[in-house]
């Protein structure tokens, strides 16, 4: 039996490789890819909020950097493919540049750029459910990551290995190649993508919808793959997801999606930073960086431990260790210990640690990334196959301990790894598939008129930290270039990507001639682009 959540009309699909022209004057209708709710009668019609309009301001500060804010002529609230390819169509025939918003927690202003005219807002299309056709479940491309945590866990018992911010929306997350607290032991959160139904613009500039799927057979194949990792806002627009794991089997949907664990075992462990020396700062990013290296491999004990390295400036008061593991197992207690141990080996600053047990979902729907009056800020990435060198350890230091800077400056390292490794770099868009860890360089700060002071430190302190390999993360060296979905027009820049490596190879290293090969088919007018999109072969 069909199971529906939200509003939608789900489960009902019937083809894969067809394409239904949608929002088209004069077009010959083809053969549906899936059932629309809106022809039914079963959601509301697309609404539509100029600057006029007092609900304007709420839609276009729904972004989580406040450094930008959308300004287009019009947003179209949609609710169901045929409105999303109409309004595609309507901004097509006008010439308006289009923008897609799902959760809204772009860390740049690649949707809130000043050139968007029409801003395509998803967030009334989260419906959640199960499709026996395919046998997946299916997430509308508006639906945020809590939202669906909750519906899959609490309907069937099964979850996908999604990031730890519940108000991330699906479309951006997945599209860029999401990863989580999961994946050490599942695997990224796109190796359990089965197909999507994706909103594009041909040549002849008509809107279509097609479904796409990850079946060898499937002649719309690419397309998939392209949203595997290539990142959102790239060749079309994203209204369905479908999620099974590749492994499953059978008809229950209880088993074609991972199960989480019942609980989590959670720890903090802090070290102040009034009492921390540069050489207890550097042992213990060497040994966190040491323990992931050698934990880097599927089927181990700690397969399902996931923690963040938090290395916070000075004015932040700590350096901080937060991890969590399975509950449930009989010696998660054990193992959470060694680890700490692991990191704190050799240390001679004192360090406090607190630990309690909760369920797996109440802590999945935390937001733990609430950055109240400091919503300005800047982000950087990158990915580690190895540990950071002595003269990086020292740069670091350098920046977050000094006692002028005042803005929430550091560096998060985020465990990575192990199941994500078995998988082949190009079996999916996703190229990093060897790398142990991934770094995210931020800071944060409050007052509009100190952007340029607090970016032209994270700007520096990224280049002097690269700075042997030309102020950039390199691939297939210790580094492993950056990750899109943190992204970072600076890449594109001379002025601070010194390596004479195009930013492409950096987000997509091999990859990247095939996705523009996918782009050039299936975006052949450049519709749908960004500062960081991929651009036709």
């Amino acid at each position: 039996m069909t199971r529906l959540t939200r509003r939608g009309f789900l489960g009902t699909a019937t083809g894969v490789g067809g394409a239904v022209v949608l929002g088209a004057q004069n077009a010959q209708a083809a053969p549906r890819a899936t059932a629309d709710a809106a022809d039914s009668g079963a959601v509301a019609g697309t609404v539509t909020v100029t600057p006029s309009d007092p609900r304007y301001l709420d839609l276009t500060q729904r972004g989580y950097n406040a450094r930008f804010a959308a300004r287009p002529d019009t947003i179209r609230l949609v609710h169901s493919t045929s409105q999303v390819a109409a309004a595609v169509q309507e901004a097509v025939t006008a010439g308006a540049r289009i923008g897609v918003r799902g959760g809204g927690h772009c860390l740049d202003g690649l949707v809130d750029d000043p050139g968007v005219r029409t801003l395509i807002d998803m967030s009334g299309m989260n419906a959640i459910g199960y499709d026996p056709s395919r046998r997946a479940f299916s997430v509308q491309g508006g639906a945020t990551l809590g939202q669906v945590y909750r519906t899959l866990y609490l309907e069937w018992g099964v979850t996908i290995p999604g990031g730890d911010c519940p108000t991330v929306g699906v479309g951006g997350h997945v599209s860029g190649g999401g990863y989580g607290p999961l994946n050490r032991k599942y695997g990224s959160v796109v190796d359990h993508l089965y197909a999507v139904e994706v909103v594009y613009v041909d040549a002849s500039g008509t809107a279509r919808s097609v479904v796409a799927t990850r079946d060898a057979a499937d002649p719309n194949r690419e397309l998939w793959w392209a949203h595997t990792g290539g990142g959102g806002g790239q060749f079309g627009i994203v209204t369905t997801f479908w999620f099974r794991s590749p492994d499953a089997t059978g008809t229950d949907p209880a088993g074609l999606l991972p199960k989480p664990p019942h609980s989590l075992l959670k720890s903090s462990t802090s070290w102040a930073w009034a009492n921390l020396t540069e050489a207890d700062f550097t042992r213990i990013v060497r040994n966190h960086n040491a323990w992931h290296a050698a934990n880097n491999t599927p089927g181990t004990d700690y397969d399902t431990l996931n923690s963040a390295l938090l290395l916070y400036n000075r004015v932040q008061g700590a350096v901080s260790l937060t991890a969590q593991i399975d509950g449930s197992l009989p010696d998660s207690q054990a193992l959470m210990d060694g680890y700490i141990a692991a990191i704190a080996d050799g240390v001679g600053t004192a360090h406090t640690t607190s630990a309690h047990s909760t369920p797996w979902l109440k802590e999945s729907l935390k937001d733990h990334y609430d950055t109240g009056l400091y919503n300005r800020g800047k982000f950087k990435g990158a990915y580690l196959r190895k540990g950071w060198s002595d003269a990086q350890l020292a740069v670091l230091y350098r920046n977050l301990s000094d006692p002028a800077y005042t803005g929430h400056g550091g560096a998060i390292l985020f465990s990575y790894g192990a199941q994500v490794t078995t998988v082949a770099p190009d079996a999916t868009a996703l190229a990093q598939r060897d790398s142990m860890l991934k770094a995210n360089f931020l800071t944060y700060w409050t007052d509009p008129a100190e952007d340029d002071r607090h970016v032209a430190w994270l700007r520096a302190l990224y280049q002097d930290f690269y700075a042997a390999t030309g102020g950039v993360p390199l691939p297939d060296g210790d580094a492993d270039g950056s990750y899109i979905n943190y992204p970072d027009p600076d890449l594109t820049d001379p002025r601070w990507n010194t390596s004479g490596v195009p930013w492409q190879t950096l987000y997509w290293k091999g990859n990247y001639p095939r996705l523009q090969a996918v782009k050039k088919k299936w975006d052949p007018n450049n519709v749908f682009h960004h500062a960081l999109s991929v651009t036709a072969s």
